[in-house]
């Protein structure tokens, strides 16, 4: 049974800075794309990053990108998104979760999820 943990949310000042981690478990993820996405109040779910398990090449949405690293830890099988420069509007429930798609950005595309982490940037 394929689990996603996320933990490492939390409240941060805007300009501040977060490291989420992703731990999975329960199958052989080396042919999975991971990603990290989120759902602020009131809109949909969107795509923060991606990154392809084996090879690690990476993809992240504009809005993140130069601000947000993820990365993964293949011994302990545990992906980050290292947050920086944090903006009020980053404020979302993200959620870790794998697939064996390729390349998506389509948050229906990934199979499993976890059950998400609260970030609350304040201004």
């Amino acid at each position: 049974q394929v689990q996603l943990v996320e933990a490492g949310g939390g409240l941060v000042q805007a300009g501040g800075s977060l490291r989420l981690s992703c731990s999975a478990s329960g199958r052989t993820f080396s042919s999975y794309t991971m990603c990290w996405l989120r759902q602020a109040p009131g809109k949909e779910r969107e795509f923060v990053a991606r990154m392809r398990w084996l090879g690690g090449s990476t993809y992240y949405a504009d809005s993140v990108k130069g601000r947000f690293t993820i990365s993964r830890d293949g011994a302990k099988t545990t992906v980050y998104l290292q947050m920086n420069s944090l903006k009020p509007e980053d404020t979302a429930v993200y959620y870790c979760a794998a697939g064996g798609v390729v390349r998506s950005v389509v948050p229906d595309q990934y199979a499993y999820w976890g059950q998400g982490t609260q970030v609350t940037v304040s201004s």
